[in-house]
């Protein structure tokens, strides 16, 4: 968590997943429970810009969901033109840097199909309506490159296993994988999933992500909480018993060899990406809960369905072995809710990353504004009030988007208010090198006061990935100016910081004449999301 943050510095669900959700056992005692190539050994986070000590109190998790199956976040329907669901998304980016967000969470894959060209799975039925149906365009390049033009982060989020419900399964494309693998394929519940425990599956979904990963220029890969499937009432137990025959090998508990299923997929994931592009960040967004202390003494106060048993997801494990850099889980309870409490969670996972080099952001509940207990303004701000003040909480998602805008919009913009009334970098990458960052200084910078706003402007960096601009008054801008870091580096803060962006102009709407504190520094930042050395001063005042 950040120190700026501490000091506060800164629904449209579709019924048949609801539905889903429900018949999921994702609802309890009536609370939803939604939820150039470098090495894999590069050095920790050394010194970032101009030689300043690369800290986290100007960085921080701000992020959304912005979710694709069932149509619930973007596009607003199937079928809609190319230019529709460019516009409807161009709205959706602008939106997040209005609500100040620095990241987006982009659902590639919902159902074991593609928001992306795919030689290997067809195109989602949420693009089109139908699924393998061409929307004309490619939605993941096209949302890399908007978002990064707006200074924004893009997480491909992958859905592992699920294949969708047994109404979507009567209408799989001809080139959809379980068409030519039937057996990779298990109903559960009137739904269908891919079969965690056959090793081909495992390797399709490790070859799909990795596709995505190689071919489009992602700052992360995302999963959510679909493992093994959720319990449903009435549904029996999960039919794997062709997997277990031939795979189990000598596991004598079937419970643990799933587990272990789970596991192998995520570190392989995980040791691909880091082979790859080690400035890709992995991470996970599982259910709150790992396992109640009543089942094991490591578990956490808590007395609500158990990952670790329900879904065979180990997700203490996924962090005490480092198998993914951040971890987002989904606490969307309220504060003191006595059978999955917030505190207690957030207490909980804080204490597992800690000593650890796995980030936690918690997975917030925007979607229940409105709910029982989540009545008032201050339902979200209530939550931050808390893990704030928890050094392990390096930030927050919020699920799902639409929420933010809708059925929390008032909530959210008091939580905003409070805590992001500056703006925040994004989190660096865990493969960031020390010494020297891997981009040079911005040259070129001038700064123009016109039109009731000033415009930064400055020359392009070769292969920066975003800028930050600061605002800097007279005192401060001579310490930039000084070219010593051990003078300037706190002039580089969360509190100076007008934004970042992935062009080469940014307007800063705050400073509207030409007076004290129009002067202004940019930086560069690499892949790894540490900054270059700082720019010369640009004033406006000449």
């Amino acid at each position: 968590m950040t120190p700026g943050r501490r000091a506060g510095l800164s629904p449209r669900w579709r019924s048949r997943w609801v539905a889903a959700a429900a018949a999921s056992g994702l609802m309890l005692s009536g609370y939803a429970l939604v939820g150039a190539t470098y090495g894999p050994s590069s050095p920790a986070p050394g010194p970032g810009a101009a030689g300043c000590q690369a800290s986290q109190d100007k960085r921080e998790m701000r992020g959304s969901w912005l979710t694709t199956v069932g149509n619930i976040d973007w596009p607003s329907e199937p079928g809609l033109s190319e230019e529709e669901q460019k516009d409807e998304l161009h709205q959706r980016l602008d939106e997040a840097v209005e609500l100040g967000l620095n990241t987006v969470f982009l659902h590639v894959r919902p159902t074991a199909d593609a928001f992306y060209e795919s030689d290997l799975e067809p195109w989602s039925r949420y693009l089109t309506g139908e699924q393998g149906g061409d929307p004309g365009y490619d939605p993941l390049e096209h949302a890399v490159e908007e978002a990064h033009a707006r200074g924004l982060e893009l997480h491909a989020w992958f859905n592992p296993y699920r294949v969708g419900m047994d109404s979507d399964i009567a209408e799989l494309a001809e080139d959809h994988p379980v068409k030519e693998h039937p057996d990779w394929m298990i109903r559960h519940g009137g739904q269908g999933y891919l079969d965690p425990g056959n090793p081909e599956v495992q390797e399709w979904v490790t070859r799909v992500v990795m596709d995505v990963v190689e071919r489009y220029d992602v700052d992360g890969v995302h999963f959510d909480d679909f493992f093994y499937p959720y319990p449903v009432e009435g549904a029996g137990e999960f039919d794997d018993d062709e997997s277990w025959e031939e795979h189990g090998g000598d596991f004598e508990d079937r419970n643990d060899w799933r587990r272990d299923n789970v596991n192998d997929f995520v570190s392989g994931v995980h040791e691909r990406i880091e082979e790859t592009k080690p400035w890709v960040r992995f991470g996970i967004s599982p259910f709150g809960i790992w396992r109640n202390a009543e089942s094991d003494p490591a578990g956490s106060p808590t007395s609500g369905l158990e990952s670790y048993e329900a879904q065979h997801a180990d997700s203490r494990a996924w962090v005490r072995e480092g198998m993914v850099d951040y971890i987002v889980p989904q606490l969307y309870w309220e504060r003191g809710f006595d059978v999955a409490g917030y505190e207690e969670l957030t207490d909980w996972w804080a204490e597992q990353v800690e000593d650890t080099d796995v980030d936690l952001y918690i997975g917030q509940g925007a979607y229940r504004v409105g709910d029982r207990g989540w009545t008032d303004e201050d339902a979200l701000t209530r939550q931050l009030d808390y893990s704030s003040g928890n050094p392990q909480v390096d930030g927050d998602v919020y699920f799902s988007f639409t929420s933010l805008t809708e059925v929390a919009e008032d909530a959210y913009r008091h939580l905003a208010d409070e805590y992001y009334q500056d703006p925040a970098l994004p989190p660096l990458a865990d493969g960031s090198r020390a010494g020297e960052p891997l981009v040079g200084a911005v040259d070129g910078v001038s700064a123009e006061v016109s039109d009731g706003h000033t415009t930064v402007e400055w020359e392009k960096v070769e292969d920066a990935r975003f800028y930050a601009v600061y605002r800097l008054d007279t005192q401060e801008a001579e310490l930039a100016g000084s070219g010593d870091p051990e003078r300037y580096c706190d002039v580089l803060s969360a509190d100076n910081l007008v934004g970042m962006t992935g062009g080469t102009s940014l307007e800063d709407p705050e400073n509207t004449d030409e007076g004290p504190g129009s002067a202004y520094v940019v930086t560069a930042l690499d892949d790894y999301r540490v900054e270059g050395a700082v720019s010369e001063v640009a004033d406006p005042r000449g």
